[in-house]
């Protein structure tokens, strides 16, 4: 498909630069896929859609201070990397800049030689293989001299690097946060629960294939990069039970529904594994797990939208966004949230 049926027209001002004061009292848009219907809400309100039986699949990544400025050994050039994705042992695969100035063998200082990178190969695309030198435990090592990766349309760094983690964030290893997950609290966690609606939790470690801008004019052009995931076999038994009984699968995130979607794509159940995955889900996909989706809204042209809209239909989905901007939502990371259902 052309990537421009995905465009919408969005004001800069509601693009959300700080998150809410109070996590579950952003703003939620409650759609109804199957009737063509939406009702203005809070988040706070999403325990009056949910039903007990309902099982919510949520993603329990944790971001890790995963931008890392430095200069060049030699020349004292400035650098950036984003990690990736931890490859085996201390390798990493990185986005840097300037790419074009790291070349194999340029070694990269964070911090007066208590972290380096040396470049080890080159990829298309400002993607680095780099192998990383410290002394000590590497995640605190990246505490001390690593940013939160926060996107580029956010201005400034938060005063707690908490508000860009989910409260259930568990497994280190993302470079972005799951944001549909934002909006939830221990407290509203505790209601559901009550309610009779079960959470389980999965894993997939956010990398370039959530973020990575479209930059293909055919979506069939587009490729996808992997990233890991995982499901327990806790998780695969729990999740199989419920698809056998006909529960109604919920999924928080786009990042939950592609793993669900992919484990259960390959296997034909849900199976217990650490893989990788670059499913890519776009108008035409056949849902065979998630029937109902807890999202933020999402950039124009991204591969979030699509999923989106091959999840209600794209004109559909279109209708809905041109509602949120006339209404005037927050959008993206810190932005407000939708809660896509059909029955």
């Amino acid at each position: 498909m052309n990537i421009n049926l995905f465009d919408f027209y969005l004001p800069e001002e509601l693009i959300a630069q700080k998150p809410s004061d109070k996590r579950d009292h952003s703003r939620l848009l409650a759609i109804n896929y199957g009737n063509k219907t939406f009702e203005d809400k809070h988040f706070y309100d999403i325990i009056d859609y949910l039903k007990p039986g309902d099982v919510l699949v949520r993603n329990n990544t944790k971001v890790i201070p995963a931008r890392l400025l430095g200069v060049k050994e030699k020349t004292g050039a400035h650098c950036e990397l984003l990690l990736l994705r931890q490859l085996e042992g201390d390798t990493w695969e990185c986005l840097t800049r300037p790419a074009k100035s790291l070349k194999v063998g340029a070694r990269v200082d964070f911090g007066d030689g208590k972290l380096i990178a040396e470049v080890l190969e080159e990829k298309d695309e400002g993607i680095r293989i780099v192998k990383m030198y410290y002394e000590g435990i590497f995640l605190e090592v990246l505490d001390q001299l690593g940013k939160m990766p926060l996107p580029p349309y956010i201005a400034k760094q938060l005063c707690s690097n908490d508000r860009y983690q989910t409260v259930y964030a568990k497994y280190e290893g993302s470079a972005a946060a799951p944001t549909a997950g934002f909006h939830f609290t221990p407290e509203l966690f505790e209601k559901i629960k009550e309610k009779g609606i079960e959470v389980i939790d999965i894993t997939l470690h956010i990398g370039l294939g959530t973020f990575r801008p479209v930059k293909v004019e055919d979506t069939k052009d587009h490729v996808m990069h992997s990233e890991m995931y995982e499901i327990s076999e806790e998780a695969a038994n729990k999740l199989n039970e419920a698809k056998k009984n006909h529960r109604r699968i919920i999924a928080i995130g786009t990042t939950s529904v592609r793993t669900l979607e992919a484990n259960y794509t390959k296997y034909g159940c849900f199976q217990p594994t650490k893989e990788f995955t670059n499913i890519f889900i776009e108008p035409g996909y056949q849902f065979k797990v998630v029937e109902a989706l807890i999202t933020n809204f999402h950039l124009p042209k991204s591969t979030l939208i699509m999923l989106v809209s091959a999840f209600m239909d794209r004109e559909f989905t279109l209708e809905v966004y041109k509602h949120a901007v006339e209404e005037k939502y927050r959008f993206f990371s810190f932005g407000d949230s939708m809660f896509i259902y059909g029955k």
